[in-house]
């Protein structure tokens, strides 16, 4: 922890606009909040005095905010040294934070719109770990400052990875691809939410039961069943539209690079612009991600497993990883082999299938999940009502095929293999992963076998490592495949553990 403090020449400030910033930020939720705060005091002082009231309470809001941020930027010091990175910051309760720069993994700058038309960016300094403490954030800074800390921070020249692979532009957003926005589970959950929207305005305005009403107008003369069917399909319009939204708020301007130093850079963004970086020395692997319905569709999205990307960004964003959006999977396959610096992707090795009794246990999973159902429905439309009895019929007939083609989907997804220095898992069927990830990234290995799979001579094998997810497995693999698999993969891990007596469970 540095004892300086933070009065010397190569201290700097944040930018100047942050006042501004924080002010205009305070206007905005004002100016949001007045127009129902004006109404309701209305009624009791009259429209002049109310917006007086409302005002001069904005006044009095927009200046202590402006104020505070004032005394923030005032008390805020930060440097960028040449072993350490120190933030100084705070009246009352001072906090001095200190980043060694060997332990730096990531500095990813993001603007917000008002940032990017003030040209300033955020900039967090990540070491990659979970603590609270393992990150630095200066909000915000000039755009070019924003730059020049993220190159030096992040030079790493003198362990750069040579590779025929080319540096540069490795992709850049080609429009159609947001014909796949449509596909992945954000349609039918953004239709739910403009659905629930709605109801949730309407219940405000106190005018809820009108617009139920102005509904069931419009599907009077119609059939309950067409009625409920074309509900569900205004909903799912509301949410194409909403994942092509954010889809294009996401990737628009999308470039991934390879920076000279091994670095790997994600920019993207309409309105947010994002800048997320990734070491080539801490890249453990790629994972070739495929929703079902993007699947269908012949695409896939790549993510990367490193170490040292904060497991805390998750909570801001699953798609902090994604070092590609879902693209046509053979150029998926492609930019996963030159971001692996690969002749050929390893996630396209030919996989070892998983045994037909691993296709056993997945039917009788699915078939048990749709007939307990059935069976209490059953149950209770036989005690009370025989309505139950005929959605016992209609969960039976929609829902046990569904279950068999997904079961029967997720085994043919099974699969495991070596590829070179990569050792390869598939699993899933609503979301597909192909992970790859390298032998030298395995720190250890963890096997299951429950009293059905041994029964049934199988067993799981994880591969855990400090990248990525934390753990990659090989679901229900022949119990002697499954330990060949993992001896053979990281040589001299596994065999003290392992017993040579003949029995394929052990």
């Amino acid at each position: 922890m540095s004892t300086d403090t933070g009065d010397g020449p190569d201290w700097r400030r944040l930018h100047p606009r942050t006042v501004l910033v924080s002010a205009l930020v305070t206007a905005g939720v004002v100016a949001g909040a007045a127009v129902p705060v004006t109404v309701a005091l209305s009624g009791r002082l009259g429209y002049a005095g109310a917006i007086a009231r409302v005002v001069a309470g904005a006044a009095l809001l927009i200046g202590c905010t402006a104020a505070g941020d004032y005394i923030r930027w005032r008390r805020t010091r930060y440097r960028a040294g040449p072993e350490r990175v120190d933030l100084h910051t705070g009246l009352l309760l001072v906090k001095r934070r200190s980043l060694a720069r060997e332990r730096i993994r990531s500095v990813d700058l993001t603007a917000h719109p008002l940032l990017r038309v003030l040209g300033l960016v955020t900039v967090r300094i990540g070491t990659g770990e979970q603590s609270g403490e393992s990150a630095l954030e200066l909000d915000p800074v000039a755009r070019a400052e924003g730059e020049r800390l993220r190159r030096e921070l992040l030079d790493r020249s003198a362990g750069e990875t040579a590779g025929p692979h080319r540096e540069g532009e490795l992709a850049a957003l080609d429009i159609r691809w947001i014909r796949y926005a449509p596909l992945s589970f954000a349609a039918p959950m953004l239709g739910g939410a403009a659905a629930g929207g709605v109801m949730q305005i309407s219940d405000w305005a106190g005018a809820q039961a009108e617009v139920i009403d102005w509904v069931a107008d419009r599907f009077r003369d119609t059939p309950l069943v067409q009625a409920v069917l074309g509900l569900l399909a205004l909903a799912l319009a509301a949410g194409v539209v909403g994942a092509l939204g954010l889809w294009t708020e996401m990737w628009w301007n999308y470039r991934l690079e390879r920076e000279p130093g091994g670095t790997l850079r994600v920019r993207r963004g309409l309105l947010t612009s994002r800048s997320l970086s990734v070491e080539e020395a801490r890249l453990r692997g790629v994972d070739l991600v495929e929703p079902l319905g993007v699947r269908l569709a012949g695409a896939a999205r790549v993510d990367a497993i490193a170490t040292g990307l904060a497991q805390d960004e998750e909570a801001r964003g699953a798609d902090h990883h994604t070092l590609l959006p879902a693209v046509p999977r053979p150029l998926a396959q492609s930019i996963a082999a030159e971001v692996l610096r690969e002749p050929a992707p390893p996630t396209g090795a030919p996989l070892t299938a998983h045994p037909p009794a691993a296709r056993g246990r997945r039917l009788r999973r699915a078939l048990t999940a749709v007939l307990v159902p059935v069976l209490v429905q059953l149950l209770l439309g036989a005690l009370l009502t025989p309505v139950l009895l005929w959605t016992a019929l209609g969960c039976a007939v929609a829902g046990l095929p569904l279950a068999v083609a997904l079961a029967l989907d997720a085994y043919r997804s099974l699969g495991h293999t070596l590829s070179g220095g990569y050792l390869v898992t598939r699993s899933g069927t609503l979301r597909r992963s192909t992970a790859a990830l390298r032998r030298t990234g395995v720190i250890g290995w963890t096997v299951r076998q429950s009293f059905f799979q041994r029964r049934a001579g199988l067993l799981s094998v994880t591969a855990t490592t400090a990248a990525g997810g934390g753990a990659y497995t090989a679901y229900d693999t022949d119990a002697s495949e499954g330990l060949a698999f993992a001896s053979e993969a990281v040589p001299g891990l596994l065999e003290p553990f392992l017993e040579r007596t003949g029995h394929p469970g052990r």
